[in-house]
């Protein structure tokens, strides 16, 4: 059941209360249920408007160095023929590659309708498994690459987070091996300091307009982690906490070594087409993580 669902039949249950006789003879209890209807009405709304909006994805490579890099690869060419097929644009908002093509991480914003609701069940750990084509040995290898997507949030979703909680940090941007320099110090970093979540945003032309993108995907994260610890957002972002990242706790496998199989570990859903899901062919995956 999707987070709207249980809102809606939880206001279902304070409505059907109220509409009671004896709903105001206890004057406390009766206030608080109409607050939590109001907040409830209001979360309501902002996930409606989540589910409809667009979406951040960002993939970071974990365990398995050159190898995990090169999955990070894989799974942005495979989300990026899936979005091409869905008639979604991409922008880049951030990306750290090595000499091989790979991807230390890499974020990016995909604009259509209803990108957020279609992928945000794609977080998690994803796990490949593969003869290692940077192995002179041709070894068997896993590696691990962590996907985030996070809501683009509407500008009726008001964050505010004091400036004393951030850290801004400035750089140069520049792609692999020095090479598309920019002389400038255009790409920022964004810390926020209570809970240690970081954004790097270097796509933009200007200092300024990278340093507004950071803020803007530092708002959808703390969103998020509200949202996962079931806290309003002020708690949530008063709480320092840090999260490890866990590879061993993968939600999809890819494996191309010694057989053919991809496996969603959550709904048991596999298939032995590699090469389609590879290139894009991912809709059975997301249909069946959304009726979870």
């Amino acid at each position: 059941m999707t987070d709207e669902k249980q809102i809606e039949s939880r206001i279902k249950e304070i409505e059907a209360e109220m509409s009671s006789a004896d709903f105001w003879e206890n004057k406390e209890k009766a206030q608080a249920a109409v607050r939590e209807l109001n907040e409830l009405k209001q979360k309501l709304e902002g996930a409606k408007v989540i589910d409809r909006g667009d979406a951040i994805l960002t993939i970071l490579s974990g365990a398995g160095g050159d190898d995990a890099e090169d999955f990070s690869a894989m799974l942005l060419e495979m989300y990026l023929k899936y979005f091409g097929k869905k008639g979604w644009q991409t922008s880049l908002v951030h990306e750290n590659k090595n000499d091989h093509g790979g991807y230390r991480n890499i974020t990016i914003e995909i604009h259509g309708k209803n990108s957020y609701g279609d992928l945000k069940n794609e977080s998690g750990v994803h796990r490949l498994v593969r003869i290692s084509p940077f192995d002179a040995k041709k070894l068997r290898h896993t590696s691990f690459s962590l996907v985030e997507v996070l809501p683009k949030l509407s500008k009726v979703i008001a964050i505010e987070i004091p400036e004393k909680d951030l850290r801004v940090e400035f750089a140069r941007a520049g792609g692999p091996g020095g090479q598309n320099v920019n002389k400038r110090e255009t790409a920022v970093r964004v810390v926020h300091i209570p809970t240690g979540l970081s954004v790097h945003a270097t796509g933009e032309r200007s200092q300024a307009q990278n340093r507004e993108k950071a803020l803007e995907i530092l708002k959808a994260k703390l969103f998020k982690k509200a949202e996962e610890e079931r806290k309003n957002l002020k708690e949530s972002m008063q709480i320092s906490k840090t999260t490890e990242i866990e590879w061993g706790n993968q939600i999809r496998s890819y494996v191309l070594h010694p057989y053919k199989m991809v496996k969603d570990h959550r709904t048991g859903r596999e298939t032995s087409n590699v090469e389609a899901v590879l290139a894009g062919d991912i809709d059975d995956f997301i249909v069946a993580e959304k009726n979870l």
